[in-house]
């Protein structure tokens, strides 16, 4: 009945024998609860949201759809394990491109004990974090039949430098992306760009958390998603979700500036590409025109 997410690029995998999230025939997908208080922390925040009157009928789009918990054989064979029961993001998507961006300067949450801080501080400075207000915690996007998904290694990413980050970005709306030239963008136009791409919805996001003062949201990840028919055709709609609310916390009349600030830097970034998207894409349409 249950099988290991074939496009998860982040987090726990149910792989060798470890507890990680998987998915049904139904469209459903079930994420293992941390046994502390995070995952109770995360239940909260789902009921939460899915009854608060105050959160607008658009924004709510850009959250998954919450199915309850579940009590579900645990994917390590340790037993039955309470499970948040969500939607399957990737499910009818052919070759879905996927970006998981953990949002936000700070990844602690402001009741975090000092050894947690300290940790994530470490993880913060020696990422992006500081320095862009986000860093991409993993990414594939499909090339073609033939070379299949471009999918760096974890450690890849982890490592990546703030030039790593804008090329990725190039390269996650690229036809070329495992190529060492130049990215050629040639999706960015109709993933990033249009009434309703990718940047559309980040700056509708960005509308939202400008003024409301609900929720902060600490530690949590953009996830960017799109499926492409193929190298050169063109592809499914684009959709930008919010994800991971172990650490979110209500916070009545404070304006979340930490996650603002990341969306604002990514937003930078993907409308850089969108408005120019590079000399290689302006050499690639050249050599069309003198054939």
């Amino acid at each position: 009945m249950f099988k290991v997410p074939d496009h998860q690029v982040a987090g726990h995998r149910a792989q060798d024998g470890k507890l990680g999230p998987v998915i049904d025939d139904a469209g459903r997908f079930y994420k293992p609860l941390q046994n502390d208080e995070r995952g109770s922390k995360e239940v909260a925040f789902y009921e939460s949201f899915s009854s608060n009157t105050r959160v607008p009928d658009h924004i709510r789009r850009f959250f998954p759809v919450f199915h309850g918990t579940q009590l579900v054989e645990a994917s390590d064979g340790s037993g039955s394990h309470p499970h948040l029961v969500m939607q399957d993001l990737t499910l009818n998507r052919l070759n879905p491109s996927v970006m998981d961006i953990k949002m936000g300067s700070r990844t602690w949450y402001p009741q975090a004990s000092m050894k947690y801080i300290e940790k994530c501080l470490k993880k913060d400075r020696d990422s992006t974090s500081v320095h862009l207000g986000f860093r991409i915690s993993g990414l594939q996007t499909y090339e073609s039949k033939k070379s299949g998904f471009w999918k760096p290694a974890k450690k890849t990413v982890q490592s990546f430098t703030v030039n790593d980050v804008k090329s990725s970005l190039r390269k996650y709306v690229s036809s070329n992306p495992s190529s060492k030239t130049e990215p050629d963008c040639l999706f960015a136009s109709i993933v990033y760009g249009g009434s309703d791409g990718i940047l559309a919805q980040l700056l509708e996001l960005k509308a939202w958390f400008e003024n409301q003062t609900i929720y902060q949201f600490s530690s949590c990840s953009v996830l960017m998603i799109y499926g492409k028919e193929g190298s050169e055709a063109g592809s499914s709609h684009p959709e930008v979700k919010l994800v991971d609310f172990a650490h979110v916390v209500e916070d009545e009349g404070i304006i979340d500036h930490n996650l603002l600030g990341g969306l604002c830097s990514l937003i930078k970034l993907v409308s850089d590409i969108v408005n120019s998207p590079g000399e290689c894409v302006k050499r690639r349409f050249a050599g069309i025109r003198e054939e």
